[in-house]
């Protein structure tokens, strides 16, 4: 009979749950029904390739939270990345949020590359980004994988060319004896 260690039935757990938060973000509700919302899953080499881009961000910006995220990514199994694209598509609710008057205004703006994303954004989209990231972190909750929104993760998967989204959020996820994510310093 087969023998499955620990760390090897550990990862493929992670994984597994990695998996199901990807179909938890694409099932999430929707503010106005349209769907958005993008997802990848990364891991090994390529998951430590984000971890030095997000050290070398906190080195350029003398941003300390880069590079202690950085440790907690390359200690971590995978990463989930959840993003969204806007500018098209919003609708006609014209409801000004995003800083325009209607949402042809928004789909005909100059799509603007600041530091990290890209803008403008239907405020219903970025509301998306939201409900989908708290269903895929409830799914790795209720599966006891330990899991942490970052900001910083999806900085450098943006600028990585990981997603084709405008703004990238990450989740790295890990089953440890302790949470890798909450005494961070």
């Amino acid at each position: 009979m087969p023998i499955i260690k620990s760390e090897e039935a550990e990862r493929r757990a992670v994984l597994m749950v990695a998996d199901l938060m990807a179909a938890s973000a694409r099932t999430s509700p929707k503010a106005r029904g349209v769907d958005n919302i993008t997802t990848a899953i990364v891991t090994g080499k390529e998951k430590d390739e984000v971890a030095a881009v997000m050290e070398k961000l906190g080195e350029e910006r003398k941003m300390h939270n880069f590079v202690r995220d950085s440790r907690n990514v390359r200690n971590s199994e995978a990463v989930l990345l959840v993003g969204v694209k806007s500018g098209k598509g919003e609708g006609d609710l014209d409801c000004g949020a995003c800083g325009y008057s209607t949402c042809k205004e928004l789909e005909d703006a100059e799509r603007l590359k600041g530091r990290d994303f890209v803008s403008p954004s239907c405020i219903l989209v970025a509301l998306d980004l939201g409900i989908a990231l708290g269903s895929a972190v409830k799914m790795a909750s209720e599966l006891n994988v330990d899991n942490r929104v970052m900001y910083t993760v999806g900085v450098a998967a943006k600028q990585m060319g990981l997603l084709d989204a405008d703004v990238i959020i990450g989740v790295p996820l890990s089953v440890s004896g302790k949470n890798l994510y909450y005494d961070r310093k």
